[in-house]
């Protein structure tokens, strides 16, 4: 018997209707773990990197981990993979909430996608029964009302249910997926794959269970993560605030990003903070399944109500685009949840072109009239339609900035903050310089979820110099060591998705390293996963996601940051004068993964 594990893996072809099961391969799990990991190693071994991202030929994957829904503390997540429709290359994002667990006790551990429907369809997954329904009455409904919908057909309000809204049916490319309504697979277009595929849904509804090697064992490792999370510094704050902590703690540095990235700090921070959001219109805390830290919050407010924003989503609806209107914040919330719209991409495509406005190089005439200004709410809410929809501008807007900067030119890709194709994220790496690097090597673009290198804001000096021997790791403004510390969070960063577990829990709060998974992954699965295994294991993933990032294109040249954070010293805040020394940073980290100076893999690859 395969513990842990689903136990297999499910492929569907939408065009031919082909369902085919097939049993999980212990052996294979033994190098990929699971989740992020299986996803990433079968498109580097099944796709065709001249595969359009739209075309049917694309593949569409979501996959658990091998502790996904027992007892270990937020396992919930799941992955969804693919050629990503915004950048072109290795597309993933992960979302918790209930969908995972469920797919678990379905049986399957993996779920293939190609081809494309004719019809509108999704896709209904009740254990050994699989079958594809009709879509039709659901196509251009949005998130919560086709949930609503579905669960309303099926009878059964514990379904769980993955969709698209209308900017997923539009092809959107930085569309999103939602299960459970407002946990959102946000990053690199998931929700256009969707689309494209004329697939409105994934619905999972399992019914059976879930068994681990060794109960005892595995339950008194449970136990010790749980007491780790609850005696935590940081446990009551994470569930008062979730991560919107991060608005003042960012602030207090210096690198919250305002105004587009033109300042570090936000002198109306007090009006749109974690604090004010959870005094002002938070009702409950909610959860993802089995968390014992409850970090999601359910707001009402005057006309609106939904759950979150995350700190990515607050922050981009309000100082990175110049808002001081928390209530508008939360209103545009439940607009990209209910479309289906990632809040970073479509945020930055409003910042780069107010930016561009502001500094006189493309006026309202280019934009259909739109005057965009900072915290010109009107107008934001307005493209956002548009975007949705793809009506005048927003089409253009649809694309991404990378594409709107290529399309305008006159220096406006200056000031376009992406990576490779995808947008940055709401940290200045300025003042966060292992963040930086992070943004620069992610393997889906400007991310910080690669590697998360929160040790360096700990000030933990005497702990750096245990673990690494390098005292500055715990300094955010230095620069040594930091490549060291990223090769090591990334590892870390990738375990948290193949266990599918959160990394706001396993990585950022330091309750989770190899020796330890290595314990629950013997305990779970009865597999052999020392934590020479595990390290090998996702080492490997890494490498061969590079070179398949390689084979999409990708050279060194493209390991970099915008412009600004090379070149331009903040000028506010406690991060104040600095920039990223971002060209010796990478090549650290190419020699920390024993890497050329191309940062081309240099030992074999298992295959």
């Amino acid at each position: 018997m395969l513990y842990g594990y689903g136990g297999y893996i499910l492929r569907i072809n939408l065009e031919s209707g082909r369902i085919k099961r097939e049993k999980s391969d212990p052996a294979y799990m033994l190098k990929v773990i699971g989740g992020r990991g299986l996803n990433a190693t079968r498109m580097h071994e099944e796709l065709r990197r001249d595969v359009e991202p739209l075309s049917p030929e694309n593949m569409l994957m979501l996959a658990v981990g091998p502790l996904t829904g027992t007892l270990l503390p937020a396992s919930a997540y799941t992955t969804i993979s693919g050629k990503s429709p915004l950048t072109g290359i290795l597309g993933d994002s992960a979302a918790g909430g209930h969908f995972g667990p469920e797919l678990k006790q379905a049986g399957y551990d993996q779920v293939i996608i190609t081809g494309r429907s004719k019809e509108p369809c999704y896709l209904l997954i009740t254990n050994d029964n699989v079958e594809l329904r009709d879509a039709s009455h659901l196509w251009g409904q949005d998130i919560w009302k086709t949930t609503a919908a579905i669960r309303k057909e099926l009878g059964d309000n514990a379904a769980q249910i993955a969709a698209i809204g209308p900017a997923g049916e539009n092809l959107v490319k930085f569309a999103t997926v939602a299960c459970n309504n407002s946990r959102m697979f946000g990053r690199t277009g998931m929700g256009c794959l969707f689309g494209s595929k004329n697939l409105k849904a994934v619905v999972i509804r399992g019914k059976g269970r879930i068994k681990v090697a060794d109960s005892l064992k595995y339950a008194e490792l449970c136990r010790k993560l749980e007491q780790d999370i609850l005696t935590h510094p940081e446990y009551s704050q994470r569930n008062q605030m979730g991560s919107t902590m991060l608005m003042t703690a960012l602030n207090n540095i210096g690198i919250l990003p305002t105004n587009h990235f033109q300042k570090g700090v936000c002198d109306y921070v007090d009006q749109i903070s974690g604090e004010t959001l959870e005094k002002k219109y938070k009702v409950k805390n909610k959860a993802c399944f089995n968390c014992n830290i409850h970090c999601s919050r359910y707001f009402v407010t005057d006309g609106y109500e939904g759950e979150g924003p995350e700190y990515e989503t607050l922050c981009s609806y309000t100082s990175r685009i110049g808002n001081n209107d928390l209530n508008f914040a939360l209103k545009a919330t439940t607009f990209l949840n209910r479309m289906g719209l990632d809040s970073l991409s479509s945020g930055e495509t409003i910042g780069w072109a107010t930016e561009c406005i502001e500094r006189g190089l493309l006026s309202k005439d280019d934009f259909d009239g739109l005057d965009f200004k900072w915290g010109n709410t009107p107008v934001i809410e307005k493209i956002l339609d548009m975007i949705v929809y793809r009506k005048g501008i927003g089409n253009a807007f649809a694309e991404g900035t990378r594409s709107l900067a290529r399309r305008f030119g006159k220096g406006t890709d200056k000031y376009a903050f992406h990576i490779k194709g995808l947008d940055m994220i709401c940290g200045d790496p300025r003042g966060i310089k292992a963040f930086g690097l992070t943004y620069a090597i992610a393997s889906r673009g400007g991310d910080h979820l690669r590697a998360e290198p929160f040790f360096e804001l700990t000030q933990l000096y005497d702990e750096a110099e245990r673990r690494w021997g390098i005292r500055e790791i715990a300094d955010r403004l230095a620069v040594k060591g930091k490549a060291i510390l990223v090769e090591y969070t990334e590892r870390l960063a990738l375990l948290t998705d193949c266990m599918t577990m959160c990394k706001n829990i396993g990585l950022s709060m330091d309750v989770m390293n190899p020796d330890f998974a290595s314990q629950l992954l013997i305990a779970g699965t009865g597999l052999r996963f020392t934590p020479e295994q595990v390290n090998n294991a996702l080492r490997g993933i890494i490498e061969r996601d590079r070179l398949m990032n390689i084979d999409f294109g990708i050279t060194a040249s493209d390991d970099t940051l915008p412009y600004r954070f090379v070149h331009e010293p903040l000028t506010d805040g406690a991060s104040k004068g600095h920039t990223v020394p971002i060209e010796q940073m990478v090549q650290e980290y190419y020699k920390a993964k024993g890497w050329n100076e191309q940062g081309i893999p240099q030992r074999p690859v298992e295959k």
